[in-house]
């Protein structure tokens, strides 16, 4: 993994998250893949590096870490497993949506557990009718006294079932952005089920459910943030929750580069290591420089979020957009370097490709991130 210009603090964070992601991860992950396994004990013990509060004040539990430190982290945890990785970013947006919008009683109440990860948690957006217009949601909450009642589906939720808290956006009032709120809800709630674990291609190592809410009842307290603003808090966590992903596809195909490189200095063909073949040369070399180019702005975008600069939103979709594309374009050629071998599941390669294809759907569609960077560049233009 290449980084420049980090800081000493920066480098001894890169290598203890790289040492637990390759003792505790990498060599379990094709077993998970295939057994859909959520291993929920390596996840606390991530925590006890503070992996589980990244962003999260130090006075609520959390480590503190800025936006610049998180993508690191993510890219290293990715090396062992992308699945994992990735759930462990979803799991940081929702503690630190608690941290930035919470008060300071909801704030006691979930935090300490959450960054332990006693408790896990999940990001409830998107339903079976709303994927990209997420502002069209349908899910609502009614007012019933000092509680509200929630009723709705919740689709392709990373964690749904194993997650102890759920920050479901709901309509609270009419359509649009501006009628949509945030509530913390808990799995143990009256009404709250789930439906079954989806088949999927990749992200095996985590659960992906709908979350089916029937008339939950939570009591105002529940309510994150004010009352309309769920949309934007919405939003904002999601700004984070790019950076993550695409330093997660870093990562995952950094993984797959360094497999390819000891894939072919072993392999001969021809009399010759193919390592020595100079077209296979020159496409390490574009992947190499592909994912550099690719670290460089997703760190970009990281200074920007932790600087608070009003371009932040669109290099952040600058960034997930073009690393997500960058990591599976580079792992798959990794699999083709691999030849048949990388076909097979026992090498990991094709289960770092299954991973890294939904990483340009979720945490918005990378053509919903072009939406954000035309709509950055023209604004200025009426």
């Amino acid at each position: 993994m290449t980084h420049t210009m980090l800081t000493k603090d920066q480098q001894a964070l890169i290598e203890t998250v790289l040492d637990f992601a390759q003792d505790h991860i990498a060599p379990h992950a094709v077993d998970w893949d295939r057994d859909k396994h959520f291993p929920v004990d390596v996840l606390r013990k991530a925590a006890g590096l503070g992996l589980g509060g990244v962003y999260v004040r130090e006075e609520s539990a959390g480590s503190a870490l800025s936006r610049e430190d998180g993508v690191l982290v993510f890219e290293a945890l990715a090396s062992g497993c992308p699945s994992i990785a990735g759930y462990l970013s979803i799991h940081n947006m929702v503690a630190w949506m608690i941290d930035r919008y919470g008060d300071p009683d909801q704030r006691a109440a979930w935090l300490p557990r959450l960054c332990a990860m006693d408790d896990l948690a999940s990001y409830c957006l998107t339903e079976p009718g709303t994927g990209s217009d997420a502002a069209a949601l349908t899910t609502r909450a009614v007012r019933d006294g000092q509680d509200w009642l929630l009723t709705g589906v919740k689709q392709f939720i990373s964690g749904a079932g194993a997650s102890q808290l759920y920050v479901v956006m709901a309509r609270t009032g009419g359509d649009g952005a501006d009628g949509i709120s945030a509530f913390v809800v808990d799995k143990d709630d009256t009404g709250v089920s789930f439906g079954p674990n989806e088949q999927k291609m990749g992200w095996n190592a985590q659960p992906t459910r709908q979350v089916i809410l029937d008339g939950v009842r939570v009591p105002g307290n529940r309510l994150l943030g004010r009352e309309g603003r769920g949309f934007r808090i919405a939003m904002n966590g999601l700004n984070g929750g790019r950076l993550g992903i695409a330093a997660c596809s870093l990562g995952g195909a950094r993984s797959a580069l360094d497999r390819s490189l000891v894939h072919l200095a072993d392999r001969e063909a021809f009399g010759r290591r193919l390592l020595d073949a100079g077209a296979l040369r020159f496409r390490l070399a574009d992947m190499a420089t592909e994912l550099a180019a690719a670290r460089a702005l997703v760190r970009q975008a990281a200074q920007a979020l932790d600087r608070g600069d009003p371009q932040a939103p669109y290099l952040c979709a600058m960034a997930k957009r073009y690393a997500t594309d960058t990591g599976y374009s580079v792992a798959d050629r990794a699999l083709q370097l691999h030849g048949g071998y990388g076909y097979v599941s026992e090498y990991g390669i094709e289960k770092i490709v299954r991973d890294l294809r939904v990483h340009q759907i979720l945490e918005g569609t990378n053509e919903i991130m072009r939406v954000i960077v035309a709509r950055g560049l023209t604004e200025v233009y009426g």
